[in-house]
């Protein structure tokens, strides 16, 4: 149903797409920067990205600066309407997954010896021709850099720098690109601003004065780690937003929903109750279906797609005065619960999907093998129903912030959903939650967890995050961030023609995915992964191979939540890293069970994925895996330890986990 409505929907918005981008051509056009673009990069403004050119100093702030977008600043669409930046500049720093973005006419990364994905070590060398310092402590920060392989004009090719591991909330980072080569080995020379700024004091009335005033320190900074200025081409210095700042609006709506709930449980009415006999459903014995009544921080009564989050005077999310939103959900109760009562847990739907994926054969089997009660809500904000909005949003960016702002009230309504389902006056005091006898077909007595695969694991990080009752959380075929993940991933293609319409440009395309992750932190695990394991444990099971969510990001995603990874890995030479799993702790099989969060990685075989940003699209790239682990019977088995004791045991033996290809 869903790709019926995405292919009609889609040819809409193709058709929209296609009789405005004439209307405004120079919206599009290649050119210099504009008044108030970072002088140091004249072929485009907002280059390089991101950048504290683009800041302003406010005490107020945790890191004591504000973004600071001009009116005109942000690319417009082929539409032409001025995107206005105010849900950007709500935050104080910059994206902590943020790709570095800057455009060096005539590269060559391999000549010049750029740390590739396969060798991210590499980054960290001594003579690195890219260098991240973290200004605060003086660390190098890990990364790998490529050339945009989606350019289609060389002239215009975007150079993209991904950090390994997230950056640090609130710290401020230098950037140095040097020595850098084109296809010949020649050294290309810095452009002539950044010389001058790099060079002697510039005079007080020197158009590039402020310029060279407001990259002093970053220079310094990278000075003292022994990057001096000759042989730099450009060097520039930026601020990552603080954990306030990226997860302020989420836990301000939690906080504020849970505080006028009270000790009580969420109100709640069950609207369907269907037992099946064995021969209709030999795993799950009921389905119920119900809705949830969660207090309504979006801005319009109810919060249809395309809502954003009401907000007081002072920027805050405040509910809207007598809103309410309705939260369906549906659960699965397997036979087993009639027996011995089940472990309750919330599901995370994938892309763009429904509730009704609770239903899955996996799930079932995951239900019936393992004793568990799966309830699932519609992630509203990715829902099937705000596909209109998420295409429409790639042809206006005006429409964005409505995708992560509906996301967090759709986070809310599940939190409340956990919140009645292990409530002691909750849903088990309807006779749907009971057998015959009035016996509970739940275990209150463990909590609740989690389990979301593929867009529920990427936006299932933040919710175990601000749940104050889920401990354990799986995230499947999971990874951060969209920005990372929308090149590389199959399942954009039909989004990227809609992108291909609106912004031609693609230099410019690169600059808008890492404005949207700006906002789009605050709804998905990006924001949260810095300190996502203080206090809860996730699991991430990774598909090897995955056509549809990068292994890159999920590896990204290991290495900054501190995640464990579960060896051995991959066969000898399956890898083509030169140290695979570069920067990921490990715990060898001998040494299970382990607690603590952890990575396992299944192989069903398929070819190693693009080292390129494109998706592994063609025969080429063979089977995808994306759905093997799920449903695998020893990755079930896995998970359901880990949600049920907290311990990460060994099912794989000494050998690597593989999952058999489904089809």
């Amino acid at each position: 149903m869903l790709h019926r409505l995405l292919r009609g929907l889609l040819a809409a918005a193709l058709a929209a797409a296609a009789l405005l981008a004439p209307d405004a051509p120079a919206a599009e056009a290649a050119g210099p920067s504009g008044p108030g673009c970072d002088p140091l990069a004249p072929a485009e403004c907002l280059l390089p990205f991101p950048n504290d050119w683009y800041t302003r100093p406010d005490p107020a702030t945790d890191t004591g600066r504000r973004v600071s977008f001009g009116a005109a600043t942000l690319p417009p669409a082929a539409a032409g309407r001025p995107v206005d930046p105010t849900a950007w500049n709500r935050s104080d720093g910059f994206s902590p997954g943020s790709t570095l973005i800057a455009h060096v006419p005539g590269l060559d990364p391999a000549a010049t010896g750029t740390a590739p994905l396969t060798d991210i070590g590499r980054s960290l060398a001594p003579d690195a021709p890219v260098v991240l310092i973290d200004t605060r402590t003086g660390e190098r920060w890990p990364y790998w850099a490529e050339a945009d392989a989606n350019a289609t004009d060389p002239a215009r090719r975007a150079l993209l720098i991904h950090p390994a591991r997230n950056f640090r909330d609130g710290h401020r980072y230098a950037v140095a690109l040097r020595h850098l080569k084109d296809g010949a080995g020649r050294t290309i020379p810095a452009a002539e601003p950044f010389a001058a700024v790099a060079g002697r004091p510039l005079p007080a009335g020197h158009p590039l004065y402020a310029r060279q005033r407001q990259l002093r320190p970053a220079l310094k900074a990278l000075h003292r780690a022994g990057v001096g200025s000759e042989g730099t081409y450009l060097a520039w210095d930026f601020t990552v937003a603080s954990t306030r700042s990226l997860t302020g609006d989420l836990f301000t709506v939690r906080d504020d929903a849970f505080r006028r709930l009270g000790d009580r449980s969420p109100a709640f009415a069950v609207t369907g109750v269907t037992d099946f006999t064995a021969e209709q459903a030999p795993r799950i014995a009921r389905e119920v279906t119900g809705r949830i009544s969660v207090p309504g921080y979006l801005d319009l009564p109810g919060g249809p797609p395309g809502s954003v989050l009401h907000r007081g005077h002072d920027g805050l999310p405040r509910r809207l005065p007598g809103s309410s939103q309705l939260a369906e959900f549906r659960c699965e109760i397997p036979r087993s619960a009639f027996r011995t009562p089940s472990h309750p847990a919330l599901y995370g739907h994938g892309l763009l999907g429904r509730r009704s994926e609770v239903g899955a054969g996996n799930v079932k089997a995951m239900a019936a093998e393992h004793n568990f009660t799966f309830c699932a809500t519609d992630w509203i904000g990715m829902a099937e129903e705000d596909v209109p909005v998420v295409l429409g949003a790639l042809a206006d960016p005006n429409l964005f912030p409505a995708v992560p702002e509906r996301s967090e009230q759709g986070m809310l309504n599940a939190l409340f959903l956990a919140r009645a389902l292990i409530h002691a006056d909750g849903l088990t005091t309807d006779a749907a939650f009971r057998d015959a006898d009035g016996r509970l077909l739940l275990d209150l007595r463990h909590g609740i967890g989690y389990d979301g695969n593929s867009q529920g694991g990427i936006l299932g990080g933040a919710l175990v995050a601000a749940s104050p009752d889920i401990r354990r959380g799986v995230l499947g075929v999971t990874g951060m961030n969209y920005g990372l993940l929308l090149n590389r991933s199959v399942d954009f293609a039909p989004f990227q023609q809609v992108l291909d319409l609106s912004y031609p440009d693609k230099l410019r395309q690169q600059i808008v995915l890492q404005l949207f992750q700006m906002v789009w932190d605050r709804g998905e695990t990006n924001a949260y992964a810095n300190h996502l394991t203080d206090r809860h444990q996730v699991l991430m099971h990774i598909a090897y191979g995955d056509h549809q969510v990068a292994n890159a990001a999920a590896d990204v995603e290991a290495r900054t939540i501190g995640a464990r990874l579960i060896t051995p890995v991959l066969a000898p030479g399956r890898s083509p890293d030169t140290v695979p799993y570069w920067g990921i702790r490990t715990v060898a099989s001998g040494r299970l069970p382990y607690r603590g969060s952890a990575m396992t990685v299944w192989d069903s075989g398929t070819p190693t994925p693009p080292l390129t940003n494109t998706p592994p699209a063609g025969p080429v790239y063979g089977h995808d895996p994306h759905s093997d682990p799920r449903n695998s019977p020893a990755a079930r088995q896995q998970k359901a330890t880990f949600l049920t004791t907290g311990r990460v045991i060994n099912v794989c033996g000494n050998t690597p986990c593989t999952a058999a290809p489904t089809s």
